[in-house]
């Protein structure tokens, strides 16, 4: 069974067969349908491309593909580390689009013109990639801000392409045996709202101001805040920061800097967004993280961030804490309690392999001291072992990775493990005064107040049920029916058993009585008293042979 073609699509579908077949899927190719779109020439289908190639292939192929090859690269799931590694380093920078079109969707955004809004804009952009691009302006007061547009038609553009996608990942998901171990449509679904809310700039507007004040306790972290009333779905207007970006820091100024200090507060700051406020930064990479000119860090770019239930923060703190500390099966504790058990679950791998892992890490040296791609492999090993974790692992895996790389370029003997471990306590204590909130005690304390008011009529029913000699205590820690019937069929063939028993003895004596009536040359009654035990010894047996299997097979 093919796919469902649409006309406008065709173009999409051949390129995504291309893609498939030339990176060794060819399977893939073939269940969904795709195969008249692939390559004329069968060589090229044969070749093994390298990861980076593939990489290439997809900035060509637009930015949804781009976007689409950055979240796969956290999912160990899906590929292989070396291309894991090759979509890390894609590279979202593209051609810069017209001042022109920039004035006219800026003044139609804000319904004003360019001069009214702005004393000056710079119509150089200083970055340009495939969602939009940044301008450097000063506001009508003299404050400067930088001014994110977005690219004309963009949304469209995306939003065709992912229809194209979810398209062939339903297909793939119901066609092949790795569509049904991966679910491509459930990456394809959180992808697509990761998408849709970086295509909105109020969003990432409110995202910086979150942020902003969750880390302001962190003195040397800087994030710049949005100017609301300059700022609308495809305009978003912000502080302007300057700076350089972490890995273009010169060998001069990194001995001038506090590296170590930095790394650990960013690491901290990290650490809170994610285990205490559930909130955090999903994509850190070098690109997104400056030093400013007074040597403070820049969070920048908040399209992608990521939110964390109050009950997988838990249980995400004991995860990294085991890991910091060796803790193999703490760490399995967690995938088993937070996953997503599929047919053919094997716990004993899981538990193996996990420990070895975590064992490893334990063991490696600062430099190797890794705890985001810990995390994903934590992922990829409950993969084969058909459990099924969280989606937020990834992202989270994926930050703590390009955490570690930055802390090692501030600070090449940063220890991610370490400062763990250093800051186990004050996350913990956190947490507690996080959980003394005003309004996390108000709710508590309606609680209590129902509990007191339902308590009197329930202990009194209680009471009642007692002296009524009423009270029940039901357990079900074994299927009574299914045993009671088994103990029903075991005295039954017993019985059956002692009747046969007395047919075979009583013939046996009854041949010994002389009767006229005959069979075969012997007694006649004993003879029939024989058939009937040999007729019931066949029935019990067909029974046992046929019926009692088959019951067993359908339990």
């Amino acid at each position: 069974m093919g796919l469902s073609i649409h006309p406008t699509h065709l173009k999409h579908y051949k390129d995504i067969a291309a893609l498939l077949w030339k990176y060794g899927r060819s399977d893939l190719v073939k269940n969904a349908g795709l195969q008249e779109y692939q390559p004329a020439t069968p060589d090229t289908a044969k070749e093994v491309a390298e990861a980076s190639q593939l990489a290439d292939d997809l900035e060509k192929m637009g930015p949804t593909y781009i976007k689409l090859g950055q979240l796969l690269s956290t999912r160990p799931d899906i590929l292989p580390a070396a291309y894991m590694h090759a979509l890390q380093r894609l590279q979202d920078k593209v051609e810069p689009f017209p001042f022109e079109e920039v004035e006219q969707i800026v003044s139609s955004e804000l319904g004003v013109r360019l001069s009214r809004a702005f004393q000056e804009i710079d119509p150089r952009p200083l970055a340009a990639a495939s969602i939009g691009q940044v301008h450097r302006a000063i506001l009508r007061d003299g404050r400067q801000v930088a001014i994110k547009i977005q690219r004309p038609g963009i949304r469209e553009r995306m939003i065709n392409d992912l229809d194209v996608l979810a398209e062939i990942a339903e297909f793939l998901d119901q066609h092949t045996e790795t569509g049904r171990k991966a679910r491509f449509a459930d990456v394809l679904s959180e992808f697509r709202k990761m998408m849709l809310r970086e295509l909105d700039y109020k969003e990432e507007a409110q995202n910086l101001a979150t942020l902003g004040r969750n880390l302001r306790s962190f003195p040397h972290i800087v994030v710049p805040q949005p100017v609301e009333d300059y700022s609308t779905s495809r305009v978003l207007t912000m502080e302007y920061i300057t700076g350089q970006k972490i890995t273009s820091l010169s060998p001069l100024v990194r001995v001038e800097l506090d590296g170590e200090a930095l790394a650990e507060e960013l690491f901290q700051a990290y650490l809170q967004q994610i285990l205490v406020d559930g909130f955090f930064h999903a994509d850190p990479h070098p690109g997104n993280v400056f030093l400013t000119s007074d040597g403070r860090i820049a969070l920048l770019d908040l399209g992608m961030a990521a939110h964390i239930s109050p009950n997988l923060q838990e249980d995400l703190l004991r995860l990294v804490l085991a890991i910091s500390e060796g803790q193999g099966d703490d760490a399995v504790d967690f995938a088993i309690k937070n996953g997503e058990k599929l047919e053919g679950f094997n716990e004993q791998s899981l538990r193996r392999e996990v420990s070895d892992l975590v064992a490893r890490q334990r063991d490696a040296d600062l430099r190797h001291s890794q705890i985001g791609t810990v995390l994903l492999e934590i992922r990829r090993i409950a993969q084969d072992a058909c459990l099924r974790l969280p989606p937020e692992l990834s992202l989270i895996g994926k930050t703590l990775m390009n955490l570690d790389q930055i802390g090692w370029t501030l600070a090449p003997d940063f220890n991610p493990a370490a400062s763990i471990r250093r800051n186990a306590a004050s996350l913990l204590q956190k947490r507690f005064w996080k959980s003394l909130s005003p309004g996390n005690l108000f709710t508590r304390a309606l609680e209590m107040r129902e509990f007191m008011q339902q308590l009197p009529r329930r202990v009194n029913h209680i009471m009642d049920t007692v002296m009524n000699n009423e009270l029940r205590v039901k357990v079900d820690a074994i299927d009574e029916p299914y045993l009671m019937t088994g103990f029903q069929k075991i005295a039954n063939r017993i019985t059956m058993g002692l009747i046969l028993a007395a047919l075979i003895i009583g013939a046996a004596l009854m041949m010994r009585v002389e009767t006229p009536f005959r069979l075969f040359g012997y007694p006649g009654l004993a003879i029939i008293l024989f058939l009937l035990a040999a007729a019931g010894g066949v029935v019990m047996m067909c029974q046992i042979l046929f019926r009692d299997e088959a019951n067993r097979t359908k339990r």
